[in-house]
């Protein structure tokens, strides 16, 4: 399995085609409504297993200068608690910080929100309902900078 940056016309339908499945087939809404006007400018990441096939999903888009917003994360059933949602929530939070963000938003799913609060999220709040019964949380996370980017604590330029 591995991680990748979706670039394809191919690999675009095969990552929305997960989305489609995951999060919207199940209460009968239409093909479509699993993308946004955001998807071309967005952050893509994907998981796919050894035969090619897109297993985990997740995007992250620009809000503005220090914030982005983390969507349509979906990990195939059949490949639950593995890991691969915490790869995805890795890899795009390491691609917000390589942009420069310094904050995450998302809107959670009540049955992840321990998911999101297990790797550094805060709950803001009760955010909306999908669909008429998918409650939502409004959730966020303070980036910090990467090691490489810290400057070097004055202790750690002492001299013994």
């Amino acid at each position: 399995m591995q991680i990748v940056t979706p670039q394809t016309p191919a690999q675009f339908e095969a990552c929305y085609d997960l989305r489609w499945r995951i999060l919207r087939a199940p209460w009968q809404q239409p093909h479509g409504s699993e993308r946004d006007a955001l998807e071309s400018e967005a952050t893509h990441r994907m998981i796919v297993n050894d035969a090619g096939q897109v297993i985990a999903v997740g995007r992250l888009h620009r809000l503005d200068n220090n914030n982005g917003q983390l969507r349509y994360m979906a990990v195939d059933p059949d490949y639950r608690g593995q890991g691969l949602g915490e790869q995805i929530l890795l890899a795009l939070e390491n691609a917000a910080m390589e942009q420069g963000l310094r904050r995450l938003l998302l809107h959670a799913r009540e049955p992840v929100v321990g998911f999101y609060q297990q790797h550094g999220y805060q709950l803001l709040g009760r955010s909306h309902t999908l669909f008429g019964e998918i409650v939502h949380y409004e959730m966020s996370k303070t980036l910090g900078p990467s090691y490489k980017d810290s400057p070097p604590r004055h202790e750690d330029t002492k001299s013994s």
